[in-house]
């Protein structure tokens, strides 16, 4: 259990059952094929989840490597002690390469702007970059277009065999790998194999290739080849509806979203229910503050429709989510202040899923989890394996 729990009164918390993180990268790492290893992506703040709690469960559970977007995340994980396999793939001009050379961190380069500062930085500290080249095989965001690819390749070939770099991975990620079938990952798959053959003739030898996020990885294992990058599967969730669900897959959601109501009230028909009135009481009711708004994660979107256990049933937001809190209609049942309310967790009790706040508020569940703001106290649970 964290060291730094919240009060008994904390009006909102997110518990984080590191015991399920660890049984899904365990089951993550029985879906990789041929001996593929697991980066446990830990970025945006392990999506929510806290960064360093979330990325020691999974080097515990056998994550190979992890995986950050930006240095600040991969430089917090070094500061903490953390000395495996890190990856880091997302930088703009300036770096900061050189911490992240010294700190034995694994950085991308797709394009020669990014392997040229990284060959200025390894010489001033006089260490060798270990450097991924990322090929955009046609998501269309980062990643090294076709036509420079060759050129990328060659360049950061002449460094590694003057010693200023080792390219020790080759990689690019998936457009719609959450929609099985879609033509776009076959041609995908192709342009990966292309980008892979340029290197090679070049004489890279990459000590991983990798292509896999989380639904890759659930699903196309001949796309495995030396690691994969699962992301959102990592914290129990699906990639979408159309792989299947966390159970479909031996997943566990991994956070809970707990509130304590803040009050109870009885109100006649007719009353107007938070900013703009749109809800209105169609008959004398108990209306039950939740405190939880927008400032805290909780989607504004949600107002209206965002599901809610409260009092052993299912309620829906009454009228808006505001900044800090929202309001549920409780009808004729009995509720107290302090009483809990389960925003999300894994489904086990009948409270709600973060796949339910997505489809109530047209997103991702990635979006739900991610979102839920610095203010709301992390718990981290480590109870069973």
């Amino acid at each position: 259990m964290s060291d730094q729990l919240p009060p008994e009164s904390a009006r909102l918390r997110a518990e984080i059952d590191l015991a399920a993180l660890r049984s899904n990268v365990r089951v993550l790492r029985e879906r990789a094929v041929g001996g593929a290893q697991v980066m446990a992506v830990v970025k945006a703040d392990a999506y929510g989840h806290g960064l360093l709690p979330c990325a020691r469960a999974a080097r515990e559970a056998g994550a190979a490597w992890l995986g950050t977007a930006t240095p600040q995340e991969a430089l917090a994980l070094r500061a903490a002690g953390d000395r495996g396999r890190l990856l880091c793939w997302l930088w703009t001009p300036g770096g900061p390469w050189r911490e992240a050379i010294e700190a034995d961190i694994d950085v991308s380069a797709s394009a020669r702007w990014a392997l040229t500062e990284i060959i200025a930085a390894a010489r001033a500290c006089g260490r060798t970059a270990r450097v991924h080249l990322k090929a955009d095989t046609g998501l269309g965001r980062n990643g090294c277009q076709p036509a420079d690819w060759p050129d990328l390749v060659a360049a950061a070939r002449e460094a590694e065999a003057e010693g200023t770099v080792v390219i020790t991975g080759l990689w690019s990620h998936f457009a719609c790998a959450d929609e099985p079938g879609h033509p776009s990952i076959a041609a995908q798959q192709e342009a990966f194999r292309t980008a892979l053959d340029v290197a090679e003739r070049a004489g890279i030898r990459p000590e991983v290739r990798h292509f896999a996020n989380s639904p890759a990885t659930l699903t196309l294992p001949g796309t495995h080849y030396d690691l994969v990058r699962p992301g959102i599967a990592v914290y129990g969730l699906s990639p979408s509806p159309e792989v299947g669900t966390p159970h479909d897959l031996g997943l566990r959601p991994v956070m809970t979203l707990r509130a304590r109501l803040a009050l109870v009230k009885r109100v006649p028909g007719g009353h107007g229910v938070s900013y703009g009135h749109q809800y209105v009481t169609p008959g004398a009711t108990t209306l039950a503050l939740v405190p939880a708004g927008y400032a805290d994660g909780i989607p504004r979107h949600a107002s209206g429709s965002g599901p809610v256990l409260v009092a052993g049933k299912w309620r829906t937001v009454a009228g808006r989510v505001a900044m800090d809190q929202f309001v549920v209609d409780l009808g004729g049942d009995l509720a107290e202040a302090g009483d809990e309310a389960v925003l999300f967790g894994p489904g086990d009790s009948g409270e709600p899923t973060a796949e339910d706040w997505a489809r109530a508020t047209g997103t991702i569940g990635y979006e739900i989890v991610t979102r839920i703001g610095a203010r709301v106290p992390r718990v981290h649970l480590s109870t069973g394996a």
